[in-house]
């Protein structure tokens, strides 16, 4: 059975949907990655800022844990940038998609409209021709 050009856009949308989801899980992920390493930051600051003396003899390491984290933290910020870009990219694809499917679901409900009030008239002059 062919399918209608509306049902093919259908599944089209469907999977574009599904990308789109996609790409808001990579971005939740990732916003949920960022939070994490600020927390850790969060941390380290607190045990350079600290008094005790445990704190004291590893502020060094302290130190470079903070700078790396700080750069890790950039660059989640990059990603999370190019994966709300790409949500907003997918959404568009698939609103587009969904517009083009309603489009061609309009057009195939006006056919079959048509087709009908053809055989309509088709049936009646044949009837017309009949009764004479």
């Amino acid at each position: 059975m062919a399918q209608s050009r509306s049902e093919k856009l259908k599944r089209l949308v469907n999977v574009q949907r599904h990308l789109e989801k996609m790409a808001e899980i990579d971005l939740a992920s990732t916003t949920r990655q960022r939070e994490e390493v600020a927390q850790t930051m969060d941390a380290v600051a607190e045990a350079i800022n600290s008094l005790n003396p445990v704190h004291r003899s590893f502020s060094k390491h302290y130190s470079s844990q903070h700078s790396k984290l700080q750069q890790q933290d950039q660059m989640l910020a990059n990603v999370q940038q190019m994966h709300e870009m790409r949500v907003v990219r997918e959404r568009t694809k698939g609103d587009r998609m969904d517009e083009h499917r309603k489009e061609a679901r309009s057009a195939e409900d006006r056919e079959a409209a048509d087709d009908a009030i053809y055989d309509l008239i088709d049936q009646h002059i044949a009837y017309k021709g009949n009764a004479e």
